[in-house]
């Protein structure tokens, strides 16, 4: 293998082992959670040694924790008894009998099978002053020595604990198919013909970083005139937890000043690229959710199969394309308005190309 993580716990008698962080939702199913915990049984005391792998969404800081407030719910948690082994027949993957050759004879496989109505790792960005952790979505792979799985009257001391973090992530599907299109006629007061404003994106899914291509067109059957055409993406955050919060942030907006004439056409195509490092100061904008402090990017569109409804946080975005007519006549500005198309837009990561090991 070409890495291994390990996180040991602070007495040393349990030790966790991975050998990925990042495990894929695939839609129909989720990479499985495989690993290693190395139990040494001198310091357990008669106790039993147990995993779990929790989804969690955390909002607020730890340290807050210490007043006795939880800022961290569950959303999904499933454990496991490792040690004593409760004799269940475990098929050992390939990863996990890479890892015991390392771990040795005191190493006691775990396997978890996510569902596939959890929210992707997510976190919503701080402000810059912010400290602590970030709000968001998080996964934990945690190990612990208890005399029972899970009882509120049993304290676990932290020294008993060892966890690792990991994330699901979803890539962009293959198969790219052509982009959404969207139209819409508006006919303004004093006017007896509308404004025909069609918009449309080249292709149904955009990776991160890539310039996306919005076509626009433009029949002004008015006695108006078209002064401006403002282009913006905007990200839609969906906080599902006790209620369902939605979140609309402008990730990209450009406006051009373009004039179209009454009685006539227009057709032109703009580009706009929304990246995170234009976005750094807008506290709660959705964005990747990180394991430790490398660079991320806006959070991806969250995919999903609709028969599930998921909880935690649902990302998506969408293109606006709005013109700004004047007024004309006598009225001048008051019979001025907008004409304001939408269309879904899918910001995904590619897959990665298989990394194969000797």
């Amino acid at each position: 293998m070409s890495k291994v993580f390990k996180k040991t716990s602070g007495h040393g008698h349990i030790a966790l082992y991975l050998g990925k962080r990042d495990f894929v939702d695939h839609l129909d199913h989720v990479d499985v959670v495989d690993g290693v915990i190395k139990v040494d049984p001198s310091g357990l005391n008669g106790r039993k040694v147990f995993v779990y792998l929790a989804c969690a969404f955390r909002y607020g800081s730890e340290e807050l924790d210490v007043i006795g407030l939880s800022f961290r719910r569950d959303i999904w948690i499933q454990r496991i008894q490792v040690y004593p082994p409760t004799g269940a027949s475990i098929t050992k993957t390939p990863m996990q009998e890479s890892l015991l050759k390392k771990v040795g004879e005191q190493g006691y496989p775990f396997s978890f099978q996510m569902p596939t109505n959890l929210p992707c790792s997510v976190a919503l960005q701080p402000a810059p002053n912010d400290s602590g952790k970030a709000c968001g979505v998080d996964f934990e792979v945690k190990g612990y020595i208890a005399n029972v799985a899970d009882s509120a009257d049993e304290v676990i001391e932290k020294k008993d604990t060892c966890r690792l973090m990991i994330r699901k992530i979803q890539y962009a599907p293959t198969n790219n198919r052509a982009g959404p299109t969207a139209e819409l006629a508006k006919q303004f007061m004093m006017t007896d013909k509308p404004v025909h404003l069609e918009a449309a994106l080249e292709k149904e899914i955009y990776y991160h970083g890539d310039p996306i291509t919005v076509k626009v067109k433009i029949n002004n059957e008015t006695s108006k005139t078209v002064k401006k055409i403002q282009v913006s993406v905007e990200q839609l955050t969906n906080v599902v937890l006790y209620s369902s919060d939605t979140y609309v942030k402008s990730v990209c907006s450009e406006e051009f000043g373009e004039t179209i004439n009454a009685n006539s056409t227009f057709e032109k195509s703009y580009q706009l690229t929304p990246l995170l490092a234009n976005n750094k100061e807008k506290r709660g904008l959705s964005v990747d959710g990180r394991l430790k402090d490398e660079d991320t990017h806006l959070a991806s569109t969250t995919l999903g199969q609709g028969e599930k409804e998921m909880q935690g946080i649902i990302v998506s975005y969408k293109v606006k394309v709005n013109l700004m007519v004047s007024g004309g006549g006598l009225l001048g500005g008051l019979t001025g308005s907008d004409v304001t198309v939408e269309l879904p837009l899918t910001l995904m990561s590619p897959k990665p190309a298989e990394v194969t090991l000797d």
